[in-house]
């Protein structure tokens, strides 16, 4: 995708992190923006800052774990602005803790977002963005699938956040490979619909605290464990010191999109640590401590008396 003033971007998780800053960074290009969220206020403060642009934006409260919900803001963009050009399936949360200490409600929370969210984007906008392919002559259409360094890697105390994120990088490339499918291969010039998916690492976001928007009926009626809280702590701690900023991210992002690039990683340093994973894969190996290249961060629960505890 190479024009993008005046063409439509959709953004799910727009009201904060990367949502709002792949927002300003499309309204800044000319784009119109249809913004989602499951938080009215942040929702309202991101058209607020796209107007500042003079941009043209519309915005829904949307729950991405819901598909009706996803069909509503597809339903939005095409009355609103006649179609979408670019989607960012991107809202997300996250939840820590040893993986046997993760509640049902946890995982339901967790998939329903991170997983269902990106599936329910790629079922209702890719049929919309293949047809108007077909209709509009120089169309141009990417998708981008915000998943994680967590859907390369597999670090301790985030389980179901991991398998969230696997889960949408093995979507994402079956994505492309379904896209170059029914346009050619994998030739650049015949896909006029392509995807990228996002693995960012630790980034100044709202991620660590998305508990805050916890639906009700999700909360759990239980106090978190000690892993809970070392993992909530790790990643508070983690997520603020990161050097990147999301804006930074955005712009890396809409880089990647221009050359239509489907791997976007914005921290290099950790494909030490990714390819010793698939160094281990390929020897038939013992996975080893994917935080072993960073001492200072892995985590240490002998003394909680949680290790033969359950759930």
């Amino acid at each position: 995708m190479q024009h993008f003033e005046g063409r439509v971007a959709v953004i799910s998780g727009a009201g904060s992190g990367f949502g709002r800053e792949f927002a300003l960074f499309a309204a800044g290009l000319g784009m119109k923006v249809v913004l989602a969220d499951i938080q009215q206020a942040p929702l309202d403060e991101t058209l607020r800052l796209v107007a500042e642009k003079n941009a043209q934006g519309v915005g829904m409260l949307c729950d991405v774990s819901k598909g009706g919900d996803v069909e509503a803001l597809a339903a939005l963009a095409v009355k609103s602005f006649g179609g979408v050009n670019l989607l960012f399936n991107n809202a997300g949360v996250g939840s820590g803790g040893l993986v046997w200490e993760n509640t049902v409600k946890d995982w339901e929370w967790v998939l329903g977002v991170n997983v269902w969210g990106v599936i329910h984007g790629v079922r209702v906008f890719t049929p919309l963005m293949l047809a108007q392919a077909k209709t509009e002559a120089g169309y141009e259409g990417h998708i981008v699938n915000t998943a994680s360094m967590a859907g390369l890697l597999s670090p301790q105390l985030m389980g179901a956040y991991n398998v969230s994120k696997h889960a949408v990088v093995a979507l994402s490339e079956t994505l492309y490979h379904d896209l170059g499918a029914v346009q050619g291969g994998p030739d650049a010039a015949q896909r006029v619909v392509d995807c990228s998916v996002l693995c960012p690492a630790f980034v100044p976001t709202g991620i660590s605290q998305s508990h805050r928007a916890r639906p009700a009926d999700l909360l759990n009626d239980i106090a978190p464990t000690e892993s809970m809280k070392l993992a909530q702590t790790m990643t508070n701690k983690a997520v603020s010191s990161g050097k990147l900023s999301a804006a930074d991210v955005a712009r890396i992002t809409f880089e990647a999109i221009r050359e239509q690039r489907f791997y976007i990683l914005t921290h290099p340093k950790i494909m030490a640590t990714v390819q010793m994973r698939l160094d281990d894969i390929a020897a038939l190996q013992n996975p080893r401590d994917p935080f072993g290249m960073k001492e200072s961060v892995r985590p240490d629960l002998t003394a909680t008396g949680t290790a033969g505890g359950s759930r």
